[in-house]
């Protein structure tokens, strides 16, 4: 069989299996990045000893605790303290600063993996003056990593990268004030958790949360492809009030989505954005307990999952 038409069939294979995975069980990745979505299918490939997509199509659409599994190896969980301390220094000194402005705040950390970065975001909240009036809704799509986020429990960090991070983020204090470590691991402190609220969401088919006030999503565009980053990037538009900040990942931009118009540059070496323009108010979403219609928290569509808060205690 020649190259090409082995390719074909692995494209096919690849594409059934995607569609599967979403009627049965409603997780997206068909508008993921086609290279990274092939190459984590080809991980798990090689760790279960299968011969085809098409084997392993069968094993994840008949035993669901094997997808549960595999589920890790498909979605992302790279996270940690500070990640690029750069960012958080800027979003200490040019978002937060406008935030005061506010009464109550909303924060949606999208994406959220493990939760890293949303304890370090929490931590700049508080040094700020804002964490007390401030609800952070941190969503990812895989459980387990939203299990470890719960936790707040991290192994194998080094005490001085943290402090490094920590203080190149624009820390006042000392890292060390927010954690007891014990056994080679670090357990973050519950104060820091009290306005955290986990959740499932799915970027890819999951609905709005509206009146937000700022929206991480960092490093998460890079895994869409264009279809995708322009999907969800109408989501987080909807989400977002007025003049709100949008903080994206490093390598990753609104430049070439046509929903860039709604927003304005603040830092386009960091991409932190801020919404400019007021999108139509008949297509804005409400957050679970907001209105009549949110009573179950559930998003309209036939795959569109429930997502439920559940607030860190």
């Amino acid at each position: 069989m020649k190259k090409d038409q082995e390719k074909d069939i692995e494209d096919i294979e690849i594409a059934l299996l995607l569609e599967g995975i979403y009627r049965l069980y409603g997780y997206d990745f068909r508008n993921y990045a086609q290279s990274s979505i092939q190459r984590r299918l080809a991980l798990i490939l090689k760790k279960h000893h299968l011969a085809s997509f098409s084997q392993l199509q069968h094993r994840l659409l008949h035993e669901p605790r094997f997808f549960a599994s595999a589920l890790l190896d498909l979605t992302v969980t790279t996270s940690e303290m500070f990640r690029d301390p750069d960012f958080f220094s800027s979003l200490g000194s040019q978002v937060l600063p406008p935030l005061h402005t506010y009464p109550a705040l909303r924060v949606w950390h999208a994406g959220c993996s493990t939760g890293e970065e949303v304890y370090s975001l929490a931590i700049l909240l508080k040094e700020a003056g804002l964490y007390d009036r401030t609800i952070i809704y941190a969503t990812d799509i895989n459980p387990l990593a939203l299990k470890v986020a719960r936790m707040g429990i991290y192994s194998g960090t080094s005490l001085k990268q943290l402090q490094d991070g920590y203080k190149a983020a624009g820390g006042k204090a000392r890292i060390a004030d927010y954690f007891t470590a014990s056994y080679g691991a670090i357990k973050f402190d519950r104060s820091l958790a009290e306005n955290i609220v986990f959740a499932e969401h799915n970027l890819a088919i999951d609905e709005v949360f509206s009146e937000t006030h700022l929206i991480l999503c960092r490093n998460v565009f890079i895994y869409f492809n264009q279809t995708l980053q322009s999907k969800v990037l109408d989501l987080f538009t909807r989400s977002l009030r007025y003049r709100g900040f949008l903080c994206l990942g490093k390598k990753e931009t609104l430049k070439f989505l046509g929903g860039h118009r709604y927003f304005e540059d603040v830092n386009v070496n960091e991409s932190i954005y801020r919404k400019a323009v007021e999108a139509d108010s008949s297509h804005k979403g409400t957050m679970h307990g907001e209105d009549q219609n949110s009573d179950s928290g559930r998003s309209t569509g036939k795959h569109t999952r429930a997502f439920q808060f559940d607030r860190c205690r």
